[in-house]
């Protein structure tokens, strides 16, 4: 959401303006969200796959992490823009700004806190060291700065922060104006992006406590919840993977967990803000990158490489469309990646010989096991997809190739000329009304 609005809005120059658009795009976020569910659409989430999420995931977070260089490095100057470039020139260009009072703390609190993440993954026991970091940091942080005030003058702190609960805003939800469509586009792109990103992680622990998870319910359930939050000064928001594993990981069971958590939110709003002073904003730039570099997955976009290479260049696509481009366009180029890639499955099926394996009335692929051996005068061939129009001539001319290829096979070995064909369909069966025709051979509908 900040990418989008920063774009085109200044969160410094106009701060007025910016929180009426993430207010108003969080009310369309919502009803996005709820029409969905409504209209029982659900499966509109499916056509972001999981190499789509990586890619998007990883993008936004080295985008965001890059960000955070103007705390980490006390720069007072910086762009407002998202994207690679921009902001590493933006990072050298104010190289007289750094300050190495401000890198020194900052690194050694993100060492800090990435040491405990390792320490919580090798060992699930102790995953409160990851859960406790952030707030120690901000504590052992505050400390210091507050102790050695008069020497850390180069470090900026946060300041005053107004106690209280967010005000109501109802009255600030922009519905007319130039910068509406800015607000509206930013609610459907962060509104499909929380809900895939909350419907996945329900689904991820419905499945290690063995439960459903109703996606359309969900679906209302979150946009009802961002249309009550843009009344009352919230942004878009979803369910947390990282708190819901530590929820998990303590043993929580029910939905009281997180009145605990409120309480304790609520308490800090009312009473303990002034607490934070003096908290370095050099230490929020660190609390962020710890926390968004763990969703730059490597390893799945290397596991997407041995598997799949259209599913590593949708993610590819999604990572460096967002890197260097903007969140929608690289979201969107990976999402036209996807839909391309289905409609090759579709018009390009997959075709096999299949062979039987002695002794047995299996039957497999030819070129993936060596133990199915060809039947003397048949010709086996499974075609791992629906017949429809568009794919209908491509599979035309694919058996007649497979049956040049299996007499020339014949001829060579001295084998049994080719006397039957045998389609299976299995792994798709269906023919369109019109009769499935190769010269000299015809298959109407149902005829295997």
């Amino acid at each position: 959401m900040g990418s989008m609005l920063s774009e085109t809005v200044s969160p410094r120059d106009e701060p007025i303006l910016y929180l009426k658009l993430a207010f108003t795009a969080t009310f369309f976020a919502g009803l996005f969200q709820a029409s969905l569910g409504l209209l029982r659409l659900g499966f509109v989430i499916d056509f972001l796959s999981k190499a789509n999420l990586v890619g998007f995931m990883s993008g936004a977070a080295v985008i965001v992490s890059l960000q955070q260089l103007k705390g980490l490095l006390g720069i007072s100057h910086f762009t407002s823009k998202m994207q690679f470039i921009p902001v590493m020139s933006s990072v050298f260009k104010h190289r007289d700004e750094w300050s190495w009072q401000t890198i020194v703390m900052g690194f050694s609190f993100l060492v800090f806190m990435l040491t405990t993440r390792h320490i919580s993954m090798k060992r699930a026991k102790l995953f409160w060291l990851s859960a406790a970091a952030p707030l120690t940091s901000v504590i052992l942080s505050t400390l210091l700065v507050f102790c050695l005030r008069s020497k850390t003058h180069e470090i900026s702190f946060i300041g005053h922060l107004p106690k209280g609960l967010n005000p109501p805003s109802a009255n600030m939800l922009y519905f007319s104006g130039p910068d509406l469509e800015l607000a509206i586009k930013t609610g459907i792109v962060t509104g499909i992006l929380s809900l895939t990103e909350g419907i996945s992680v329900g689904r991820t622990f419905a499945a290690l406590k063995n439960y459903q998870v109703d996606g359309n319910k969900e679906m209302m359930a979150i946009g009802l919840m961002n249309m009550a939050g843009s009344c009352s000064s919230c942004f878009v928001t979803t369910g947390s993977f990282s708190r819901s594993a530590v929820n998990y990981n303590a043993g929580a069971q029910t939905a009281v967990s997180n009145i605990v958590m409120a309480t304790a939110v609520l308490v800090t709003l009312l009473f303990l803000m002034p607490l934070f002073y003096y908290t370095p904003n050099v230490i929020l730039g660190a609390i962020i990158i710890s926390a968004v570099i763990g969703l730059i997955d490597y390893q799945a976009a290397y596991r997407l490489w041995k598997v799949d290479k259209l599913d590593f260049l949708a993610c590819m696509c999604s990572f460096f469309g967002v890197l260097f481009i903007s969140v929608p366009l690289g979201l969107g180029i990976a999402v036209g990646v996807s839909v391309f890639k289905i409609l090759l499955h579709v018009t390009r099926p997959n075709s096999l010989i299949m062979g039987n394996i002695k002794g047995t009335q299996i039957y497999h692929s030819l070129s993936r096991y060596k133990e199915a051996s060809r039947v003397p005068s048949f010709l086996i061939l499974a075609i791992e997809s629906p017949i429809y129009f568009a794919n209908s001539t491509y599979l035309q001319e694919r058996i007649l190739r497979w049956i040049r290829e299996e007499d020339e096979w014949v001829k060579e070995n001295d084998g049994s000329p080719l006397k039957c064909i045998i389609l299976d369909m299995t792994g798709g069966f269906h023919l369109s009304h019109d009769s499935f025709v190769i010269p000299g051979i015809n298959l109407s509908p149902g005829t295997l």
